[in-house]
């Protein structure tokens, strides 16, 4: 793998890392959410080098109607977003440069925890971000 190589996967890593961890909440208008703390570990397919794991803490609605993880510097578009009890699940697509697929899926383990995974396919490599999100209070969700 060559150097440029390298660093093109690493700056996808850190966007990707960064993105999957920015918690955007987008309502309406104020009202409380839940404020959680999300701890989340890159791995990369055919990377040996460990990434940091990063940690966050988001304001999130109550109840999700959407991923807790929409990127908007990259433009990813999220579909079929669903909820079934515990678990949601989603799609997500990001444009060019450097455009990739992937899925998501969360599950709650009751009302203040929950574990995941995002994954993503690239034309430059596979990558897998584990979630793990802890409920720290209540916050203000901020206006629309």
């Amino acid at each position: 793998m060559t150097s440029l190589t390298r660093r093109r996967l690493a700056t996808i890593a850190t966007v990707l890392l960064l993105a999957s961890t920015t918690l955007v909440a987008r309502t309406a208008c104020a009202e409380t959410g839940d404020l959680w703390e999300t701890t989340s570990q890159m791995t990369m397919e055919g990377i040996p080098a460990v990434i940091p794991s990063h940690t966050s803490k988001s304001c999130l609605p109550k109840v999700w109607t959407e991923p807790p993880g929409a990127d908007q510097e990259r433009r990813c578009t999220t579909s079929d977003f669903t909820s079934d009890g515990s678990k949601v699940t989603w799609k997500v697509a990001c444009p060019a440069p450097n455009a990739m697929t992937g899925t998501g899926e969360i599950v709650r383990d009751g009302a203040d925890h929950y574990t995941g995974v995002i994954t993503f396919t690239s034309a430059e490599a596979n990558m897998t971000t584990r979630l793990n999100g802890k409920r720290v209070g209540d916050c203000e969700l901020a206006a629309k």
